[in-house]
């Protein structure tokens, strides 16, 4: 195995056990254990159990804002909004163990974390869109960024949620995510459907 595919291995296997049993229940011992290696391998690659966990948490966290960004490309806003519901619930599909990492040490509600920190970093790319949105609208351009905030909270929320139910399905969720955010509850609709076709 090249050094390249031995720090993969160790990051997967990582992974894994953060996910599975959080930064303090997991061990170099046991990461080095699972990947068939001993311990000074694991501490040649990544200095310790904290430089390891910070490549994992750094590479989760790029993903997830590069694939929540990318989603807002541009279009009608009720389809940016789809997309988003869609990048954010694909990514917590895709990479649950990813998720789970970043919301079990620093959950949606804190104020301080990694995963705070990366849900206003994408509340910030949201806020420019809404802030164009409301001033071609004739809305209070400075309340863009609590709607921002607030649209960005509830998909994560959802998204922290649905981590474990897993029903309905994730198009769904992004419907009635979408019906919810778009029409607000006086205007539910009684069967959302997404317009959009998001390739996620």
């Amino acid at each position: 195995m090249t050094g390249t595919e031995r720090r993969q291995q160790l990051l997967d296997v990582a992974k894994a056990l953060f996910a599975e049993k959080g930064f303090d229940g997991t061990s170099i011992e046991e990461i080095a254990h699972r990947a068939n290696v001993s311990k000074p391998v694991v501490y040649e690659h990544f200095g310790g159990k904290e430089g390891i966990y910070a490549v994992v948490v750094d590479r989760e966290t790029h993903t997830l804002l590069d694939r929540m960004v990318s989603s807002l490309h541009g279009g009608h806003p009720r389809v940016m909004l789809e997309e988003a519901a869609m990048a954010l619930l694909g990514y917590v599909e895709e990479s649950h163990d990813g998720f789970r990492i970043l919301v079990r040490d620093s959950p949606v509600a804190s104020t301080t974390g990694t995963f705070s920190t990366l849900l206003n970093d994408i509340a910030s790319q949201v806020e420019h869109i809404l802030a164009n949105q409301f001033a071609a609208r004739g809305y209070d351009v400075k309340l863009a960024p609590m709607y921002a905030q607030a649209l960005v909270g509830m998909v994560a929320l959802t998204g922290q949620w649905w981590l474990d139910a897993r029903k309905p399905k994730r198009d769904e969720v992004a419907a009635q995510l979408v019906n919810l955010a778009w029409n607000g509850l006086s205007h539910l609709e009684q069967k959302p459907t997404l317009r959009s076709n998001p390739p996620f």
